[in-house]
């Protein structure tokens, strides 16, 4: 019996599924709508075409049509993301801890981790009363050389490992405070460790303080980064040793209650 029908039909299907996940990387910060124009021209198909892969996506809840025209993400790609932050298991140790740390400095507290090559904010908290909001959504990928939520989880990795993540990530110069030399940032990473804590004073953003603190898994490895923003003038120097021993006994207890679940 042939099995030709079956292959080709495998093929086509994987074609499609291709495809589907080629228009949703079609999305980011600077694109949050694509038209169908814009996914023939990605595809190289027609635009009837591109349409009809436009709509078995919004029928999957994945797309929906944006008011503005063209299409958005759905509410099937928010439950993928939320499921995808307790995948991680660590919304549920470290998200109360990261409420008190709100609602006791009415700042900006966020969890990053290490994804790859990248430094990725999978949980933002803001406090009743939050003095300024500050634009660190989740799922935002952060400057891996630059801001104390992205050094303090590189401070903890081997030098080697560390080094070598470096050199082949472009290194960003955002502001006149950003290092980008390799040996420069390798001297940041080494005083970080020594101290406990990372500390960045207008790195990504010019007017922008950052405060992390290492949270550890039960096999010792950092696994995450808890850390405070806030625009400077909001947190003057008086103050933020305050800051630093909360939220270092923040990322400890994080650290104990993932020990404990390990």
């Amino acid at each position: 019996m042939s099995t030709e029908p079956a292959a080709s039909g495998y093929r086509e299907s994987n074609s499609t599924a291709e495809r589907a996940l080629t228009i949703l990387g079609m999305f980011s910060d600077e694109a949050l709508t694509v038209s169908a124009a814009d996914v023939a021209s990605t595809l190289g198909v027609a635009r009837s075409t591109a349409y009809r892969y436009l709509q078995s996506l919004v029928s999957g809840s994945f797309l929906e049509e944006a008011p503005s025209g063209g299409f958005r993400l759905g509410l099937r790609v928010l439950e993928l993301a939320r499921l995808a932050r307790r995948g991680y298991g660590l919304s549920e140790a470290v998200l109360p801890v990261m409420k008190d740390l709100a609602e006791r400095f009415h700042q900006t507290v966020l969890l990053t981790r290490r994804v790859g090559d990248s430094i990725v904010c999978i949980e933002r908290e803001e406090g009743v009363g939050q003095y300024v909001r500050l634009s660190y959504e989740r799922g935002t990928r952060l400057p891996i050389n630059a801001g104390a939520s992205a050094l303090v989880l590189l401070a903890w990795l081997p030098e080697d490992e560390a080094r070598t993540l470096l050199i082949r990530t472009p290194l960003q110069a955002f502001t006149e405070n950003t290092v980008t030399e390799v040996d420069g940032v390798m001297t940041r990473l080494a005083d970080i460790r020594k101290s406990g804590y990372a500390l960045s004073q207008g790195e990504v953003d010019p007017d922008v303080v950052g405060i992390g603190a290492p949270i550890f898994g039960a096999d010792g490895q950092v696994v995450a980064g808890l850390s405070i923003v806030a625009l400077q003038r909001r947190l003057p120097q008086a103050e933020q040793q305050d800051v630093v021993a909360a939220l270092i006994g923040a990322a400890q207890a994080a650290s104990q209650t993932l020990t404990i679940a390990g």
